[in-house]
């Protein structure tokens, strides 16, 4: 069983900042690739950020510039540093590992439960 464990999110004001945290923990022996996705209610759930084992890294057009996303390979921990918010990146951010498990699988379908992250005007 991997666990990812999303932490960060809560209530700003346009033009705040906040940063998530995504610690993955369990049954990993290497982490890939990580990421970043947001939903919000009645939309579908969409890219935001990755980094992948050798650091590179790719944004979605909307928050490029604004986002930034680093990783602790030694923690297995992904984060997203978000500048200059927007009330339309209201929505619930999950974290996403692509990684090898103790039971030799390569899976790219591990999630975290999400943290709320809240943008007022």
């Amino acid at each position: 069983q991997v666990q990812l464990v999303e932490s960060g999110g809560g209530l700003v004001q346009a033009g705040g900042s906040l940063r998530l945290s995504c610690a993955a923990s369990g049954s990993i022996v290497s982490v890939f690739t990580m990421g970043w996705y947001r939903q919000a209610p009645g939309k579908q759930r969409e890219f935001v950020a990755r980094i992948s084992n050798t650091e590179t890294t790719n944004y979605a057009d909307s928050v490029k510039g604004r986002f930034t996303i680093s990783r602790d390979n030694s923690r297995n921990t992904v984060y997203l540093q978000m500048n200059s918010l927007k009330p339309e990146d209201t929505a619930v951010y999950y974290c996403n590992c692509f990684a090898r498990t103790v039971r030799g699988e390569v899976r790219d379908d591990i999630w975290g439960q999400g943290t709320q992250v809240t943008v007022s005007s």
